[in-house]
């Protein structure tokens, strides 16, 4: 963090330049990154009061320790700096796509000798040709299987010319699905012939694959060879599907359009766009988006073209939006040079693209309402549970809940666990885990009164900390203490967390989750009372999944250290034995028994071992035996 930072300066020394301009808070976290024709000017704004940039906006300036910036050439420039780190930093305050997809692709290595053809997802700036973006996974694996069938390359990943002959040929060559390059019997230029037909294929011109497959189809079965006949009628087949499909093109194909839409509702959006290339849709796909509430759609679709088109890097001719955009002309700008060749955003008033729009439209709507209902649903199991809740134990505000639990066996290693629900859901990050430290045997009281101890005393003790520092803003999973306290047990685990409370100062309502004669959650109990809950309540609900990950939490925590004392084996208590030997030891004998009736000779002949920690093995062992001690 710049400590010596002042915002007041720093703006008077803000160029009238194009830039980009990245936002910092006081953890140096970057919380937004904008662009702007001049950074004095725009930049500036955000410190003035009169100046209203919005509800979120504003949140997020009472955050800024400081900024910084990047000075551009242009405002386009800026424009894709600004895209670049958005992507790179995800910033909290930028409108983000809520999801991250990756297309899949159809990958010809024209850099290699022998190009073969792939499956990818990702583009890279080699010599390869890259088709798609493509919406089916399973359509472009089908589609290079046919490719492989009908043009025999190579799936290989051998270099070639280097690995002519130096293995025998693999499977797929004696399967006649490979020209066999590894053979040194085919000349690039007669495999060259296969890519090309391969990627006209893959360019749409089906005609001379038909044409081919219909000949030697009509051929064979002239011959009376029929089972090539059915090979070859089969491949025609997937060829004609393939056709139907319309799954593959060219990505620079004339006429290759992308038409997006939104719809808005608050602070959620969903931008769906529909894939058309050569005049026919082959796909769609949706994208949830976070805005702000003020936001309005021009700026919500601004935002997609730049994080969608900068990690896609086949983009369309033309893309066809609902409305014109107020930055029209540097985003076209910035996709052509992106793509190579123009580039053109347009707005459709009529015609079949105006009818694509509407259509992308309506399901954009009807995806947003699904999520809506949806969120809904899962509000009722979460914010709407806490209400209820909340009610029943007359608390004006219920969010962070703590539940404790003990696991142990008759005593052994007993551990404490500590799960925290934030708004009705788990808040993982804060979970803890207490292995006890003064308590031996099976002391459940004993054992929670030492885990809520150390708990609360821990979050006091960092509170005070903060506060020496000026900080006390910055909490964290300790110093943040819970609007009550979710006890695993009845009247006893209550009285002792209140006895702990009271000691220490604090004051949390603390509620005990009782659970009937067969371990299911039953009530609550509160002030010496025990309350009933309808079993069929979103609140029950809640309390028993609180109770259950508590209990799971500490168990799962409790058998990982079960299973690392199991591993913590007697060898490791002799000197010289280490992970290798011991693993020798333990492979060689199936007992204690057996290992300790061994010679010294004998022990030495193990891989790893030698005369000196064969030596102490037979030592640690005839020393138990005479002290007559018995060996598991």
């Amino acid at each position: 963090m710049k400590s010596q930072f002042s915002i007041e300066e720093e703006l008077a020394k803000l160029p009238d330049s194009p830039g980009v301009y990245i936002m910092h808070n006081a953890k140096d976290a970057i919380i937004y990154v904008g662009k702007a024709i001049s950074l004095r000017h725009r930049v500036r704004q955000y410190f003035q009061p009169s100046h209203d940039e919005g509800i979120k906006k504003a949140q997020m300036v009472k955050q800024i320790a400081y900024f910084e910036y990047i000075v551009t050439d242009s405002e386009l420039e800026a424009l894709v700096l600004e895209c670049n780190l958005i992507k790179e930093h995800r910033p909290k305050y930028n409108t983000m796509l809520r999801d991250d997809k990756t297309y899949p692709y159809i990958k010809v290595t024209l850099g290699e000798p022998y190009p073969r053809v792939l499956f990818s997802r990702q583009i890279k700036k080699d010599k390869s040709k890259y088709f798609g973006p493509f919406t089916s996974a399973a359509a472009v694996k089908d589609t290079i299987d046919l490719i492989q069938k009908i043009y025999h390359l190579r799936t290989c990943t051998k270099k070639f010319p280097d690995s002519f002959g130096k293995e025998r040929p693999c499977l797929n060559y004696h399967m006649k699905q490979c020209l066999g390059v590894c053979t040194g019997n085919i000349s690039t230029e007669e495999y060259q012939k296969n890519v090309d037909g391969a990627m006209a294929f893959l360019n749409g011109n089906y005609q001379p694959v038909i044409k081919m497959l219909e000949e030697k189809m009509q051929d064979a079965a002239g011959k009376m060879e029929f089972e090539k006949a059915a090979e070859y009628r089969n491949l025609l087949g997937s060829v004609n599907a393939c056709m139907q499909k319309q799954k593959i093109t060219n990505a620079n194909q004339e006429g290759d359009r992308d038409i997006v839409a939104l719809a808005q509702s608050g602070e959620d959006a969903v931008v769906q766009v529909f894939f058309v290339r050569k005049g026919k849709l082959i796909g769609r796909e949706h994208f949830f988006m976070n805005v702000r509430l003020e936001e309005v759609a021009e700026e919500i679709i601004t935002d997609f073209i730049q994080q969608f088109y900068a990690g896609t890097p086949v983009i369309p001719k033309e893309i066809f939006l609902q409305m014109e955009l107020p930055q029209q002309e540097i985003l076209e700008r910035w996709l052509s040079e992106k793509k190579g060749q123009k580039v053109y955003l347009k707005s459709p008033q009529k015609g079949m693209n105006n009818k694509l729009v509407e259509l992308a439209e309506k399901n954009a709507a009807m995806v947003l309402a699904q999520d809506k209902e949806r969120i809904k649903k899962e509000e009722g199991r979460t914010i709407g549970a806490l209400k209820e809740l909340a009610g029943l134990l007359h608390m004006e505000n219920l969010n962070r809940m703590e539940a404790f639990d003990i696991s142990n066996i008759n005593g052994f290693q007993t551990v404490g666990s500590m799960v925290v629900f934030e708004k009705g859901k788990p808040l993982r990050s804060d979970y803890r885990k207490f292995k006890l430290k003064t308590i031996t045997g099976p002391d459940d009281y004993g054992s929670m009164r030492e885990v809520l101890t150390r708990r609360f005393s821990h979050g006091i003790q960092e509170r005070e900390e903060l506060k020496e520092k000026g900080l006390e803003e910055q909490l964290g999973s300790f110093t943040r203490f819970p609007d009550v306290i979710m006890m695993d047990g009845g009247r006893g685990q209550v009285n002792i967390c209140l006895e702990v409370l009271q000691e220490l100062g604090l004051s949390i309502p603390v509620c005990g989750m009782v659970k009937d004669d067969h371990h299911r959650t039953r009530g609550l109990y509160v002030d010496n009372v025990e309350i009933p809950i309808d079993k069929n309540s979103e609140a029950f609900h809640l309390i028993t999944r609180l109770q259950d990950e508590a209990h799971r939490f500490a168990i799962e925590y409790h058998r990982s250290l079960r299973s690392k004392g199991q591993v913590h084996s007697f060898l490791d208590d002799i000197e010289g034995i280490g992970p290798a030997r011991r693993k020798a030891l333990m492979r060689k004998y199936n007992s204690a028994e057996e290992m300790g009736s061994a010679t010294v000779e004998e022990l030495a002949e193990i891989p790893s071992m030698d005369l000196r920690s064969a030596q102490s093995v037979y030592d640690y062992f005839h020393g138990l035996t005479n002290r007559g001690n018995t060996l598991k």
